[in-house]
């Protein structure tokens, strides 16, 4: 639809980040701005919404996201793809997960620790003042990374990931951790797909935090069935994400 109108567009080069440095949000939302349908993302979604979602794991080098996403909505690791083979040549074949904790309250013995393979072995961000026996736990099975004293300041780990080699990073929410990275000035793009549903009720927004203005240019605009799939990106002469 946007910037041009043509049928079956190609998603990999439709979503190519324009640089390796590059940090985009994937998010769903509903038509009146609803997050998630009765606690859940999956409501909003769609098989286009899944196919793009796809596309995106496949295209970065990290896939990121908060403590309370990652409990919510059963995360485990990314499993590799027939389809990511071309998009990820020269890189592993999955990307690892980074969890965002404070107080590294998670389940260290799920799946998402037990089971990713040594490529993509799972990635906790944490705390000094996290609990050091659970730093000590997490340990055993994900690569623990520390950045900051009482909360994870985000440009640090953000900084710690690239220093890693994981500079193209796709942070899935929760909305918390969306509006620290846009606190932050860390935010290049926003990939979001809006669900032609009305929700109501108590639903965060997609940034659920301090008020912090990010003017961005829409990009592009595809659709399917009723929804629209957006991409947002920083607005030209911004200064590029730390």
């Amino acid at each position: 639809m946007h910037p041009d109108v043509q049928d079956e567009p190609d998603l990999v080069a439709a979503y190519t980040p324009p640089r390796q440095e590059w940090l985009r949000l994937n998010m769903v939302t509903s038509a009146d701005g609803a997050a998630w349908l009765k606690g859940l993302s999956g409501g909003l979604s769609s098989k286009a919404d899944k196919r793009i979602f796809g596309v995106l794991r496949g295209l970065a080098d990290v896939v990121v996201a908060g403590a309370a996403t990652v409990r919510t909505e059963g995360y485990g690791p990314a499993r590799p793809r027939e389809s990511w083979l071309a998009m990820r040549a020269g890189r592993t074949p999955a990307p690892p997960i980074a969890v965002i904790t404070r107080r590294l309250d998670l389940d260290l013995g799920s799946p998402l620790f037990t089971e990713a393979e040594p490529y993509a072995r799972t990635i906790v961000i944490t705390t000094e003042s996290a609990p050091k026996d659970r730093r000590e736990e997490a340990a055993r099975n994900a690569r623990v990374i520390i950045a900051g004293d009482d909360r994870v300041d985000m440009a640090t780990a953000v900084r710690e990931l690239r220093e890693r080699g994981l500079s193209g990073i796709l942070c899935e929410g929760g909305p918390r951790i969306n509006a620290q990275l846009a606190a932050a000035g860390l935010v290049d793009e926003l990939c979001l797909t809006i669900s032609p549903q009305l929700v109501g009720g108590d639903a965060a927004r997609i940034l659920n935090g301090v008020a912090s203005p990010s003017p961005m240019v829409l990009a592009q605009v595809l659709e399917e069935d009723g929804f629209l799939f957006c991409r947002y990106v920083r607005e030209v002469g911004d200064e590029p994400s730390a």
